[in-house]
């Protein structure tokens, strides 16, 4: 699990892609200190194994679902990425609950000055932003934020100087993709609320004619 508070960031030292899987290697110093071989780190919010190390960076397995759900084989060597490493039981919960698991990605469609801020409003499929509420949370490219802001196909963020420094969101630009993971209760929610909906169903199918032609 993770917080989504972005200790470092790192920077893209390969990504080997063969058909839909391959491995990403990346240069970094703060993650690795207690870091070991099949520890879990987080790259722009996506979780992966450490599979190797070396005294300034890492490597890990990518999958083919991780292919496809994320933009992680849009990076290019040189790019910087967000790295946060699993949280320890007893550290500060400074952020929300973060799985490292994605959801799918969203497009930057604008970013706004407000004085100290600035407003980044992101593009996103109904699968995304159904899961999305105003004031709740939301993990970008693994950066705990709040929804500050929400449409019919778009959501809002506001980012604060610290936060902008010390990332790589405001280092996009329109267009660019960037990965997204709903909070993980609300998927929760959604489950169960389906599952009960099958059961009031299942339940309300069943008619006294029903009952008839099966001898009762």
């Amino acid at each position: 699990m993770f917080t989504g508070i972005i200790e470092e960031l790192g920077t893209l030292r390969g990504l080997a892609i063969q058909g839909s899987s391959g491995q990403i290697r990346i240069q970094a110093s703060r993650v690795l200190e207690g870091t070991r071989i099949g520890d879990s780190i987080a790259v722009n919010g996506v979780c992966l194994t450490v599979v190797s190390l070396e005294s300034d960076g890492f490597t890990a397995d990518v999958m083919a679902e991780t292919v496809r759900r994320t933009g992680l084989s849009g990076l290019r060597n040189g790019s910087q990425v967000n790295l946060e490493r699993a949280m320890a039981a007893d550290g500060r919960f400074g952020g929300h609950i973060v799985a490292g698991h994605v959801d799918g990605t969203g497009t930057i469609r604008s970013m706004k000055r407000e004085e100290n801020a600035v407003w980044v409003t992101i593009q996103a499929g109904r699968e995304i932003l159904d899961l999305v509420v105003e004031k709740g949370s939301i993990a970008i490219d693994g950066i705990s934020l709040t929804v500050a802001g929400l449409g019919e196909d778009y959501f809002q963020v506001s980012v604060i100087p610290h936060t902008g420094k010390e990332t790589t969101l405001l280092d996009n630009k329109a267009g660019d993709l960037v990965n997204l993971e709903t909070d993980v209760v609300g998927k929760y929610v959604r489950r169960l609320m389906g599952l009960e909906k099958e059961k009031e169903e299942k339940k309300s199918s069943l008619t006294m004619d029903m009952l008839s032609e099966l001898g009762f």
